[in-house]
């Protein structure tokens, strides 16, 4: 097994004793499956079990893998609506396993991976996604200030920087020309609102996948993956999510509601699931909102088109490389389909 798979499972118990308060070894550590950017895994104890999570061993680009950023922003829920992981202890001791990493509670839950969800019945479909907009709601109206994440991000307008970040890193791992990415990146600069000065905790990555449900009510007792967390504005989570149900059922590790019937399913159109969220927010409605949907499909084509640059170059594994690079341009086109015909 690689280094990434495996722990110094005494070396490890040694240090939680002395760190963690109640915590007793031996321990025992099992890697969760899945393609985590940062290795993951349930920890048994003498005290009971955990998660760790860990970046992953090695030379690592400066901002990414930050388990830090997500240790510090689930403390810093830990009072508020939102549900989180109870934490326990950051290690930034790269001495003690080889990487960083944090120890939480582990929860017992369930997790979906297919947005139509077909394990439940209507009436429980309708419940979670009702549930997925209350947490949406009640993260975009944490104060940052009021939870100590005031410099949690960058101050400025943050699409503007986020265009800036992600058209860079599509040019620099760019392999071919795409004319639909072309005319959307122009669309996208030539459109861009005007900054409406709004900022909140987002989440960068919020889906249904990444939310652990209670074992039989429709209630999340977890938001979880915070990597790409920040201070940025509220519309690019919800824009996120609703581009994630325009996609094909089977989209990479990404699921949507393409084609599906939605209300035969129990669950609410884009145009009622938007409504319910500005409700919650006291919003009156959303201007320009196929400008946030169309910077969604960009950004996640942006991403791919890195996944699939570091395949060609032995940097990733083949099977998600396989899937990244046939996704720029589909997403591309996708965006602009929502321009033209509007949102």
């Amino acid at each position: 097994m690689s280094q990434v798979d495996t722990l110094d499972t005494e070396r490890l118990a040694d240090y939680l004793q002395q760190h963690v308060d109640g915590f007793k070894g031996p321990v025992s550590a099992e890697k969760f499956a899945g393609g985590q950017s940062n290795p993951t895994f349930r920890i048994k104890a003498g005290s009971g079990e955990y998660v760790l999570r860990r970046q992953p061993p090695g030379k690592l680009l400066k901002s990414a893998h930050a388990v830090d950023r997500e240790y510090r922003v689930m403390e810093a829920l830990k009072n508020t609506e939102v549900p989180v992981p109870k934490v326990f202890h950051l290690c930034e001791d790269r001495d003690v396993i080889g990487s960083m990493f944090y120890l939480m509670e582990f929860c017992e839950g369930r997790i979906f991976w297919d947005a139509a969800i077909p394990e439940v019945d209507n009436a429980q479909r309708t419940a979670m996604y009702t549930e997925m907009n209350r947490v949406l709601a009640a993260l975009h109206s944490v104060d940052p200030v009021a939870v100590g994440l005031a410099d949690y991000g960058k101050p400025g307008n943050y699409f503007e920087r986020q265009l800036g970040r992600w058209g860079k890193q599509y040019r620099a791992s760019e392999t071919h020309r795409i004319e639909a990415m072309e005319e959307l990146m122009a669309w996208l600069e030539a459109n861009q609102p005007a900054d409406d000065g709004q900022v909140s905790l987002v989440h960068g990555d919020y889906r249904l996948d990444n939310m652990m449900w209670d074992p039989k009510e429709s209630r999340v007792i977890a938001v979880l993956d915070w990597e790409l967390s920040t201070l940025g504005h509220p519309l690019a989570d919800l824009a996120y999510q609703c581009m994630q149900l325009r996609m094909p059922p089977k989209s990479g590790n990404l699921s949507g509601l393409q084609g599906k019937d939605r209300a035969a399913l129990g669950i609410p159109s884009e145009k009622e699931y938007v409504a319910s969220y500005c409700e919650r927010r006291g919003i009156d409605g959303i201007d320009h909102w196929e400008f946030y949907l169309a910077f969604s499909f960009f950004r996640l084509a942006a991403i791919a088109q890195g996944v699939a640059k570091r395949a060609l170059d032995g940097n990733a594994s083949s099977k998600t490389a396989g899937w990244a690079a046939q996704v720029v341009e589909p997403l591309s086109q996708m965006a602009m389909q929502v321009v033209r015909e509007g949102a």
